[in-house]
């Protein structure tokens, strides 16, 4: 056996393997009933089946007006199964600010925001040192990374991207996912029942934020890798402030997200009605779209399977230039450094940014001066900032006022 065949071999088994370990624990401690017959949940269809779908679904809309009465059905399963059809009330966001750090480049400030009475979303704000005005917006939800030193909003590559697009100079709002970092040690559950629909709200209501604190609401963003792509692309498709989409290693024929999160509630399905998520990210036809793809997972055949399905529906609506796919075949499931060399320069063309203060003439991530902060360094409620006493705790808590 030659070495070349050697590392396919062993790219494919890492690929398997990290595969088996999703699934089970997307599966086991979700709570995801595979037995419901209105979810689709995780590799609900085969790799054949999923091109199959795409393949009748595309003989249904040959013409712009086809296609947007598909889309309208799209939407409107996604808020009905999500429990969020009539919207509640949009109550006061009563922002908590912390102290800003100053580094090279950018700067960091921890908040947090109520998206309903009581329930608060905690992250942190990242803009450009000499930030003047209305910035374009950056969106930043986060996928299912856990390990200790390694989670979600806190991790090393994350910082990094959140430091450069300030520093190319937008307004950059990382948040965290429902039971994630403070709001974790604070007593609230991930994987429950309803965390697809509060955590869809808290991105609605990040966007609200997000222009109260500067940003222009004619360029907003969004960008996420795993359950962070799925949190992007569900954003988009029923947020039509959402300008520019870039989901990351998670659009899927046949996956359909393995956490309660993204496949815990009827989005996908009804008694009479079947879509996936790749007709949920065209969604956002005809706004700029990135598909950013990877030969270690369930995108592996984003180029041949998925993306043209996407560029056909963007071809009906006359704007074939607004989505682009970018495959990394010998790379794994990650919002890696090839990852973000990719999203920058779209982001920068999209909304006006400054590459040149994120990647070198070479096409190399300018990342030097960058601080990493510990996890506890950027949460909101600290002693100067406690958390308010009606503060929610627990998802059972939840009040939903229409």
């Amino acid at each position: 056996m030659n070495l070349a065949n050697s590392h396919q071999m062993l790219f494919a088994f890492f690929t398997l393997i990290t595969g088996l370990l999703f699934i089970k624990t997307g599966y086991e401690e979700s709570g995801v009933g595979q037995d419901d017959p209105l979810l689709s949940v995780g590799h609900y269809f085969t790799e054949e089946e999923g091109a199959e779908f795409l393949k009748r679904m595309k003989n249904q809309y040959s013409t712009a007006e086809e296609w947007e009465l598909r889309a309208d059905r799209i939407r409107e399963q996604i808020l009905k199964g999500s429990g969020l059809e009539k919207y509640p009330e949009r109550s006061p966001l009563n922002p908590i600010l912390g102290d800003e750090r100053i580094y090279d480049g950018y700067k960091v400030q921890n908040v947090a925001f109520e998206s309903l009475p009581g329930v608060y979303v905690t992250g942190s704000l990242y803009l450009p040192v000499d930030a003047e005005g209305v910035l374009p917006g950056v969106l930043s939800p986060h996928g299912h990374w856990t390990n200790p030193g390694d989670v979600g909003r806190y991790r090393p590559d994350a910082q990094k991207r959140f430091a450069s697009i300030a520093r190319m100079g937008a307004i950059v709002f990382a948040y965290d996912m429902v039971g994630y970092g403070q709001m974790d040690e604070l007593g609230w559950e991930h994987r429950h029942p309803e965390a697809l629909k509060l955590q869809l709200w808290n991105s609605i209501r990040a966007t609200d934020f997000l222009i109260s604190m500067g940003a222009d609401p004619d360029e907003i963003a969004s960008t996420g890798a795993s359950g962070g792509g799925s949190q992007t692309f569900l954003h988009t498709a029923v947020d039509d402030r959402i300008s520019v989409s870039v989901p990351v290693v998670m659009v899927s024929a046949h996956f359909f997200g393995g956490c309660v999160c993204e496949s815990g509630m009827p989005i996908h399905k009804s008694e009479d009605f079947q879509t996936n998520n790749v007709e949920i990210t065209a969604l956002a036809a005809p706004r700029p779209l990135l598909l950013v793809s990877v030969g270690g997972d369930w995108t592996k055949n984003t180029p041949e399977i998925e993306y043209p399905h996407i560029k056909h529906i963007y071809s009906l609506l006359g704007k074939p230039e607004h989505v682009e796919n970018v495959h990394f075949a010998e790379e794994g499931h990650s919002y890696g450094h090839n990852q973000r060399a990719a999203v920058y320069p779209f982001l920068a063309r999209h909304l006006g940014l400054d590459l040149r203060k994120a990647v070198n003439p070479d096409g190399s991530l300018i990342e030097e001066g960058i601080v990493i902060e510990e996890q506890e360094s950027l949460y909101p409620f600290v002693d100067e900032n406690a958390i308010p006493a009606h503060a929610v705790r627990h998802n059972d808590d939840v009040v939903w006022t229409n």
